[in-house]
Formats: structure tokens, sequence, C-alpha cells
């Protein structure tokens, strides 16, 4: 392969897989080399027995990425007798079939494809698992502090009880932090026994610059902004990141609009979850291939690792939701070797711009978002326990408080809260009582759950319709009323005319248009750390003046200044601004601080109609704020105070808490949205100063 040495975290690496039999966390960043630190030691220890028995599982948190990892891990493994297997809805039944028959070598698979295993493979289970000596987790900090997180966690405890001894795991990612807990989450019983190891960050220059332009009266993001990208990447290739679907579908419209007009052709490709598989293999294909600048506008759908080639530029249009978000994403470039790490940020919003700068500079102070739990996954043991009974075609009530209780991560759950759930779940009919037998099976109502295609999964799917231009299929559009024949939409970055809306087979058919419209997708923003909201805080209070940005971006920054800066707000001060018959408090800290305030202040009688992405907290009417926030301060709480004033679409929802009973779906709010002690440090910390507007 022409290596002439090994990359860092390759020299760190390789000795502990070999020479130990730890649990491994390689930490280092993008292009660093960690798969090859990983599978290289692995392939020397697994060499000789993995051609007639399954040695790795390589989980993935995308179809995608496995397909192109596969000819990856397929290379390191050329001279060998190694088979590596890939697992996953696209693959035909006669490979999968091929695999139980005779496992072996590698096998690469999402943790949706585990479950099936153990719902539609039950008799296999041991034949397939039982000489696994490795577990390795590409992006781990993907699933770590989230539903699939809890999915996957337990699914590879479950796995252990086929294996003839424990597995070791081996997590790779490139922006993960608060080691303790992943250690934790790896292995609960034993984390010291856990290595981390990290390689410094990548010695390539960052060279970087925040460009606003603010949206026109009607909130359409500005021409100007699209021919400022058309003009970076006509020379360069380049991954343009969006937030949202609808806004990469937009973008890459116009910027092939752009290149029309200079006779350039199509030279940018839309990326995204809704766009058909082939057509985003065909983008992810071109790109790779293509000699020319070609670029591709993208949601998170190419933040993880599929490799796309030596990309030039990185760009950001409005901020991240996360630090680790926008550092996964820069270090997509830069990877030729000399090439520097480029980042272009535009914002649109004065939000934006200030959010933006906050994400920027956090960045450059190397910080992430600390690893965090997910609290109480009772909904997830609602899922996993219909799978275990599917699994053992029948299980005592003690056998299966046992197995939950051994579990690597729903052993958090407390016997009073399982109990309760498993009665509801029989009360229910999702689970039944075998007559004669103290054996529960899954019931008529949890047989309807398990026999849906969406079983595998444990996150929310929008209902969505499949277009179609043809027998071509294109991608798909979220349900919604308001879509019709006749309508033009933009999707895969191209416009289609709707030609039929078939609701009862879920189809869309179109035809090609000369214009439309981005298409509406639901999707939600995603919470803040509170580090984010305080620098930017931080930043709205300072004079300090940032080289990377342009002439707007300084203008408009100034001028959301002056109305702190002239009534000298400190540090620990916010400001609550009081006009006629509103107030606004202005929180800048985190999401869920400032719903937990929310929900404070409702409790001792404000009535407070909303709070919006950046925590400000509007209210209804003019109280006396200060007395109110001394009370709450003074006040002996207990979160289920806060239940009786939070409004319906304000509660924790997942998957599975709508099948919950009442008493643990207030239980799973209150772990997950409410935070009193972080709620009362920051109050005691702050003060807030009242503004009466003219």
């Amino acid at each position: 392969m022409k290596w002439n040495s090994f990359t860092q975290i390759q020299d760190k690496t390789i000795p502990i897989i070999l020479n130990t039999n730890k649990d491994v966390v390689i930490s280092s960043g993008t292009a660093s080399g960690k798969t090859e630190a990983a599978f290289l030691p692995i392939i020397s220890l697994i060499e000789k027995k993995a051609a007639s028995t399954l040695k790795v599982l390589y989980v993935s948190p995308l179809k995608a990425l496995i397909n192109n990892q596969f000819g990856r891990i397929e290379k390191l493994c050329e001279y060998t007798d190694i088979p590596i297997h890939r697992w996953h809805g696209d693959i035909n039944q006669s490979q999968k079939k091929k695999i139980i028959n005779q496992p072996a070598g590698i096998l690469q698979i999402t943790p949706e494809s585990i479950e099936s295993l153990f719902i539609n493979r039950t008799g296999q289970l041991l034949q397939i698992f039982q000489h696994l000596e490795f577990i390795v987790i590409d992006e781990i900090h993907s699933f770590i502090g989230s539903e699939r997180g809890v999915h996957l966690r337990s699914l590879l405890s479950r796995i252990q009880s086929y294996t003839l001894n424990p597995p070791r795991i081996i997590g790779l990612s490139a922006t993960i932090d608060n080691f303790e807990l992943v250690k934790r989450w790896i292995n609960f019983s034993n984390p010291k026994t856990v290595e981390i190891i990290e390689a410094l960050d990548s010695d390539k220059k960052l060279l970087y610059h925040l460009m606003h332009i603010p949206t026109d009266e009607d909130k359409r993001i500005p021409v100007e902004l699209f021919e400022d990208i058309r003009e970076l990447t006509r020379d360069q290739k380049a991954i343009i990141f969006c937030n949202s679907r609808g806004n990469v579908e937009e973008t890459t419209v116009f910027l092939n609009r752009l290149a029309e007009r200079e006779k350039m052709g199509e030279t940018y490709y839309a990326h995204h979850s809704s766009i058909d598989k082939k057509e985003r293999e065909f983008v992810e294909k071109t790109i790779m291939e293509s000699k020319l600048p070609k670029s591709v506008v993208a949601t998170s759908s190419l933040e993880l690792g599929i490799d796309i080639g030596d990309i030039d530029v990185v760009i950001q249009l409005d901020s991240t939701f996360t630090v680790s978000s926008l550092k996964q994403r820069l270090g997509r470039s830069g990877r030729k070797k000399d090439a520097n790490q480029m980042l272009q940020l535009y914002s649109t919003k004065e939000d934006s711009l200030l959010q933006s700068l906050a994400v920027m500079e956090l960045v450059l102070e190397k910080w992430i978002e600390p690893s965090a739990n997910y609290p109480f996954p009772i909904d997830i043991a609602f899922h996993q326990i219909i799978s275990i009974c599917q699994e053992t075609n029948g299980v005592s009530n003690r056998e299966l408080l046992d197995i939950i209780g051994l579990n690597h991560i729903l052993y958090t759950l407390d016997s009073v809260s399982l109990q309760a759930l498993i009665s509801h779940m029989i009360e229910r009919d999702y689970l039944e009582v075998v007559r004669g037998k103290d054996e529960l099976i899954v019931g008529i109502e949890g047989e309807r759950i398990l026999r849906s295609k969406e079983f595998y999964s444990v996150f929310i799917t929008p209902e969505e319709y499949e277009v179609l231009s043809g027998i071509r299929r294109i991608g798909k559009l979220d349900k919604s009323p308001f879509i019709s024949a006749g309508d033009n939409i933009i999707l895969a970055g191209k416009l289609w005319t709707i030609l039929n809306v078939d609701a009862d087979k879920n189809k869309v058919y179109v035809t090609s248009a000369v214009n439309g419209k981005p298409p509406l997708y639901v999707g939600s923003g995603g919470k803040l750390h509170k580090k984010i909201g305080e620098k930017m805080w931080e930043i709205a209070i300072s004079d300090r003046e940032f080289s990377y940005t342009n002439e707007e971006a300084t203008n408009t920054l100034n001028s959301m200044r002056a109305k702190y800066q002239h009534y000298g707000f400190l540090s620990n001060q916010r400001p609550v601004w009081i006009d006629k018959e509103e107030m606004l408090i202005e929180t800048f800290t985190g999401t869920t601080i400032a719903q937990t305030l929310g929900w404070m202040l409702r409790a001792f009688g404000v009535n407070v109609i909303g709070i919006d992405g950046i925590g400000r907290i509007r209210i209804k009417g003019t109280p006396e704020i200060n007395t109110i926030l001394s009370k709450i301060q003074q006040k002996d709480w207990q979160p289920e105070d806060l239940l009786p004033h939070t409004k319906e679409n304000e509660y924790y929802s997942s998957k599975y808490s709508f099948y919950l009973p009442k008493s643990l779906q207030d239980k799973i709010h209150m772990a997950h949205e409410i935070d009193l002690v972080s709620t009362l440090e920051y109050l005691n910390r702050n003060a807030f100063r009242q503004i009466v507007l003219a």
C-alpha cells in the first residue's frame, strides 16, 4: 500500500490491541487512520481462524458508511483468507443466507440489522456469534447519549450471552469527550479496563472565515450568498452543509442555475436521507472520481466518515447546533498531503451570526460537548422486552428481570419501574401470560408492533411518500396534506411537477419541470449546550473584534451589541426586556435550563407563552419577575412540581414513549427535559436586569 510509516494514532493503538485484552477507544481527527489502527492488529490476531468462524462485528451508524468502508477493509484483508460481509436492508437474501450458513471473518452491520437477527434468526444466534472476538463501533460518539445508543448497547450485551468469551469492544471517533462515561458505556462492570488512546489534533493549518449575508424581507436566502458560494467553489471541490433537507434542495438548484449561466453545466449535487439510495451512491461515486471541481450540498448525511475523496473546502450555511458537529464537518477538508483545512461559514440571521461565532470560538478553544447518558431508558426497555420475548419464545417474569438486570445499559432501571412496565404491557396485550405457565410471550398488540417493518429501529422516522419518475425512484417526501397534483417541487437537486399522488400506496409520481419550491420536511434544530449560550453572551457584551468576519458581520454584531452595552450588562447579568404588555427574558444558557426555568415561572403563575431556539422566554404581562425568581430560588423543588405546567407539545416524546403508562411517561420526561440542579445554579450565578423599552 506504499505506506512509509504509521500515523501517530496507529503507532499508539496497534501495540495495545495486539498485546493486551483491553477494550479500546481510539480518539483522533478525521483522516488520521483510525480504521487501519483498529483493523491491522485485529486482522493479525484473527487471521488463522477467521476463514471459518465469525470473528469481528463492525457496527456502523449508516448503511452508506458500511458500503463505503467495505472496500477499505477488504483491501486490508486482500492477502488473507478473511471474508468480509455486509448485512443491512439493501443486501439481498441470498447473500444473507450465505452468511448465516457459514458465518466467518468480518461482518459489517447496523444496530437495526442486529435487531433483525434477534427477531428473525433466533435459532442461529449461537452459530453466528459464538466465536466472536471483536466488536468495532465506528463513529461511537454518534451512539452514546441517544436512544439508538441504548438500543445498540443492549443488543451487544445480549450477543455476549451467545459468545464463548466476552468480545473486546473497539470504539472509533474523531469527536468525543467525557471519557469516564464512555468507559462505563463500554464496560459498566469494570470501566478501568477500557483504554483511551488519543492522538494530538492534526498539525494542519485551519483557514476559516465567516460571512454574514442577511436574508431578505421574505426570509429567503439571498442571491448574493449563492453567488459567493459559486465564486468560492468554481475551481474547488466542496461539501456545502445545510441544516435542513429543504435548504439542501434550494441551494443545489440555485448553484446549478449560476453554473449553467456560465455554461458550466451541473456541478452541484444534493445529498440527504430522503434522496433515493442509488441517487446518493451515484453522487458519492461522482464526487469521489471527478477530476473536475464538482461539489455536494448535504445535511449531516455526509458529516460522518463516508469517503468522497479529497475535499478542498467545507462550507456551513448557518450555524450547527453543536460544536462537535462543526468539528466533524470541518475535518472533511485538508486530507491531501500538505493541504490546509478550509472552512467557510455563512450566517443569514442575527441569531445565527452570534451562534456561529460562539460555536467557532469553542472549536478554536478545542472544547466539544461532553458525552452524556440517555437517562431512564424505559422506552427502549419496552422495545427490548418485546424483542427478548420473541428471542426466547417465552420467558418468566423473574428471568426477564434478571436478563434486564444483567444488561449492560438497561441495568440502570429500577425494579419498581420495570415491574410497572411489564404489568402495563400485560394489561394492554403487548405481552401475554401463557396459561398454566409462568411465562411471558409477545401478545397480539405486541405482535402488531413486532411485525411492523419499523420495529427494528428505535428512533422516530416520519411517514413519507415515495417519489417516482416513471419507474425511477427519486427519493421521499414527508407526508403532508399540502402535497397535490400540479405542484412543482425540488428533489435530488432537480425540478419536478407532481403528476399524481397515490395516497393508498404512499407514492407520488413526477415529471421534469422548469421551476419548483423546496419540499417541506419535518425536522427540528436540536438542544444547545449551556456552554454555547454562555459564549454567545460573552461575545454579545464584549467589544472584541473578529478578524475572520466580513464587514457586514462586524456591523451587524456591533448593532446587536449596542443594546447590551448601552445598559452596561455584566457577564453575570441577563436582560429582561419589558415592552408594553409583554416581557422577554434572554437567558443565554442551554436549552434544558431555559426550558426548566420556563416551567418554574409558570408554577408561580407567570404566563410563559413560548421559548425560542436560543432560550428566550416570552411572557404575557409584566409580573414582578425578580420577586418571582427569588421565590423560585427559595423553593424546595421536585421534578413532579413542573408537570402540571408543561404543555402537551412540550412533553418528551420518543418512538416508544407513547406505549408507556402515564406514570412512566412522566418519569422519562422529567429525566430528559428537567434539570433542577443546573437551573438553580444558573439562577444563583446570575442577576436579571429589567429594562423598560420606550
